[in-house]
């Protein structure tokens, strides 16, 4: 396809997540060696397969300045990212320090001779909104998060640009999979159910876009060969769906039997009613169509829960 770039050997800074795991497997089947940075102690570092693909190195995120390896490598993924969760969130200076080290990475891609850095943004960019989110909706962060997620992507384009480098930036929604946190709405539910806890929520009329993370790897995998240069890109599946109906689609996938709390907790202050990714950029660059329902989806991450 013209306009295919090379992807023989990549770099996963933050690979042992849902999506960082997925892409892993993507590349061992594409027979892509991978350079997987992981932060030192990673408990979950074992899960990355053994593979003569895969080289495992540890390395904080604080200490990417300062990383020293051989290069020869084409493509940067940036996933790694500090204070995902809870108040961590609008740790104002801990996300200003996540600013800093999406810049390190650069400065690490271009040392490792790469030719393209993709970084991975957050939903948490747009604030709230009422509609399909696609790069050009208009940015209204509300927590220290999506500014500082906003703010790197910004920047590392601004930097890549001076270094000569491609950058793509991808607006990721709500990705789900084996290895994902355990802290997720999906996978607590998950836990919940097969520990035969009764998972309680809100009503559940968010509409909501759900990826699943085999196809969020293929999304990346294309645009590290097909993606355009300077592009941000929303990652989702396209199709949004009451969030109740997920819900309903895990308790029945673990036992159609158990009770569920829907209803049984209000709505927070600020709770975002629409996630629904516009994919259609996607579909035109770089060929991408997710394959995997959210039934299959979920399934296969049951599986591994229980393995």
């Amino acid at each position: 396809m013209v306009g295919e770039a090379v992807m023989k050997r990549i770099v996963i800074n933050g690979p042992t997540g849902a999506i960082g795991m997925a892409l892993i497997e993507k590349c061992i089947k594409e027979k892509i060696e991978v350079l997987a940075i992981c932060r030192r102690g990673s408990t979950r570092m074992g899960n990355i397969p053994k593979s003569k693909y895969i080289k495992v190195i540890e390395c904080n995120l604080s200490e990417i300045i300062n990383l020293k390896y051989e290069g020869g490598f084409e493509v940067f993924y940036h996933l790694a990212w500090e204070g995902t969760t809870g108040e961590a969130r609008n740790d104002v200076y801990l996300q200003n320090k996540n600013v800093q080290y999406t810049l390190d990475a650069v400065h690490l891609a271009n040392r490792l001779g790469c030719h393209t850095f993709i970084g991975a943004g957050s939903q948490a960019e747009y604030g709230r909104f009422e509609g399909k989110l696609e790069s050009t909706t208009p940015t209204f962060p509300e927590n220290g998060y999506g500014m500082a997620k906003l703010c790197a992507g910004q920047m590392s384009k601004v930097l890549c640009k001076q270094l000569g480098i491609k950058n793509i930036w991808v607006r990721i929604l709500s990705v789900y999979g084996p290895y994902d946190n355990m802290n997720t709405m999906i996978m607590s539910t998950i836990d919940n159910l097969l520990n035969g806890l009764k998972p309680v929520f809100t009503k559940g009329e968010q509409m909501w876009d759900y990826l699943y993370s085999g196809d969020a790897a293929e999304a990346l995998y294309l645009i590290g060969i097909r993606g355009k240069n300077g592009k941000v890109y929303c990652l989702g599946s396209g199709k949004a769906r009451p969030l109740y109906e997920y819900i309903n689609k895990i308790r029945d996938s673990v036992n159609p039997n158990l009770t569920i709390g829907l209803g049984e907790i209000p709505y927070n202050e600020n709770q975002i009613m629409h996630l629904w990714a516009d994919i259609e950029d996607l579909k035109l660059d770089v060929g991408f169509f997710p394959t995997v329902n959210f039934s299959n989806g979920i399934k296969k991450t049951i599986k591994t829960l229980m393995n």
